[in-house]
């Protein structure tokens, strides 16, 4: 039996499914970012949503990328999600020249082996408690 990374690497063979996979990596991306947030966190959905102050469904239609119906998240329920499993949101606006997330992903895994303990960047920062009483005091 193939696994979804298996099956994801012969699909990308086909050039239409790897257009249309590029043009939701960010997305994905970003979906990522929350669940493995909440992951590192040690959090429910449950537990996120009533720190955010909303229902469990409402997480889990977060992190899976609005099901359906395909909601784009606000600016807000993003920082409140955050704030929930104790980090802050950072909004980058990177150049197209750059690679992408998971080409830098690739080069970090072939760093890694040749430097033991370096990992890649989350885009969800923890905050500090010198952080967070900053933020109060400004």
């Amino acid at each position: 039996m193939n696994t979804h990374d298996d099956m994801v690497a012969a699909w990308q063979k086909d050039p239409e499914f790897r257009q249309a996979y590029d043009e939701l990596a960010e997305e994905f991306e970003l979906f990522d970012e929350l669940l493995k947030a909440r992951t590192k966190a040690g959090l429910t959905q449950a537990e996120v949503a009533e720190r955010m102050g909303t229902k469990t469904p409402a997480v889990a239609r977060l992190e899976a990328g609005g099901g359906r119906q395909k909601h784009s998240p606000s600016l807000a329920t993003l920082h409140k999600y955050a704030e929930a499993v104790g980090c802050r949101l950072a909004i980058k606006l990177i150049p197209h020249s750059q690679p992408s997330r998971q080409n830098r992903e690739a080069q970090t895994d072939d760093r890694q082996a040749a430097l033991p303990g370096v990992s890649s960047t989350s885009q969800l920062h923890k905050t500090s408690p010198a952080e967070q009483g900053n933020r109060a005091d400004g």
